[in-house]
């Protein structure tokens, strides 16, 4: 079982995940070029996706989308409301689009789509359980208590780590955009990634700190806060790995 973070960050999203024999993408945020080559790397086939998850309609996790489904004619699953909001919605072939409101069987795995906070028209984290459970949860503004327990019992976990908030607030960007992303439906920071973790019941053994921002975070800040306070809270066992903009970061699970 495989997880592979094909991109993450604001300038394009898409996560593999192989699981019992099957092959999922979710979201399409890079060119659907950059997706075949990355999955060629680690020894995937573009044609053998089962299905792509898409978790809201903004850009970075929809940009491969239309040239995707036109190309191979793969499955794409999404909330009703986030398909009619897609830039490229008429782009995209009828017959691949499948909207889900709570969850769908794909093979021998279950893939629940669980609400988030963000601007965005109705978006979804997903949980992929076949043995074990792989949850992806970026471009979350807050963490509740039902959104945590959506997250409970993952073994490996997607989780965003977007901005270190003093770097964000004495950054470039204009207020109104710092006032978005420090918001109830913008992004998680360091330090809110970090007490999710703490306050889980059953934790992850690895997760893939994602959606890292270039201008308001740091790779080795973001992995310090997130280390310290699960060190602080006497978290053990838990891996942390960094996802990347450019490359391609795996894990097997």
């Amino acid at each position: 079982m495989q997880v592979s973070v094909l991109a993450s960050g604001s300038k394009g999203n898409s996560t593999f995940i192989e699981m019992e024999g099957s092959r999922l993408l979710v979201d399409a945020g890079i060119s659907a070029r950059r997706i075949k080559q990355e999955l060629s790397n680690i020894g995937q086939a573009i044609e053998e996706l089962d299905g792509v998850f898409i978790t809201h309609e903004h850009n970075d996790h929809i940009k491969g989308l239309a040239t995707l489904t036109k190309k191979y004619g793969i499955p794409v699953y999404s909330r009703p409301e986030t398909f009619r909001a897609m830039s490229c919605y008429r782009d995209i072939p009828q017959e691949c689009i499948n909207p889900i409101m709570d969850r769908v069987r794909i093979n021998k795995l279950t893939v629940k789509a669980f609400g988030i906070p963000h601007d965005a028209a109705d978006p979804v984290g997903y949980s992929i359980t076949g043995s074990v459970k792989c949850v992806v949860a970026t471009d979350i503004g807050f963490v509740d208590s039902n959104l945590r327990r959506e997250l409970e019992s993952a073994r490996v976990m997607i989780l965003e780590a977007n901005h270190d908030v003093d770097m964000l607030k004495n950054g470039v960007y204009p207020w109104p955009l710092k006032r978005r992303i420090l918001s109830n439906r913008g992004h998680l920071s360091n330090l809110d990634t970090a007490w999710t973790l703490v306050h889980l019941k059953q934790k992850p053994q690895k997760v893939l700190l994602a959606h890292l921002s270039e201008s308001n975070n740091l790779p080795e800040l973001a992995m310090k806060t997130v280390r310290q306070i699960l060190d602080q809270q006497g978290v053990k066992n838990m891996e942390l790995i960094l996802t990347a903009q450019d490359r391609c970061v795996s894990v097997d699970f």
